[in-house]
C-alpha cells in the first residue's frame, strides 16, 4: 500500500518544518522592518530629529553642526 513512498521519511518532514519556521521568521522580520521604516523611529522610540535636538541641547553640537545635520535629515529650510 505504501510502496510508492519508500524514499520519503522523517528527514523530509524535518526539512519541511525548518522551511516553515524560516518562512515565518522572514515574514515577521520583514513586517517589523516595514513598521520601523514607516514610522521613522529608532528602537528607543525617538526620531532622528529628536536625537539631534537632544544632542544640541546637551551642547554636543554647535549651531552650525545642528543646522547642517537638520538640513541633511530633510528637516531644514
Amino acid at each position: 500500500m505504501w510502496h510508492g513512498l519508500e524514499g520519503i521519511g522523517w528527514g523530509w518532514i524535518g526539512i519541511g518544518f525548518l522551511h516553515m519556521v524560516l518562512f515565518w521568521a522572514i515574514v515577521i522580520l520583514a513586517l517589523g522592518g516595514m513598521v520601523k521604516w514607516l514610522t521613522g523611529k529608532s528602537p528607543g522610540g525617538a526620531s532622528a530629529l529628536d536625537i539631534l535636538k537632544a544632542r544640541y541641547a546637551r551642547g554636543d553640537l554647535t549651531r552650525e553642526q545642528f543646522d547642517q545635520m537638520k538640513h541633511d535629515l530633510g528637516e531644514g529650510n
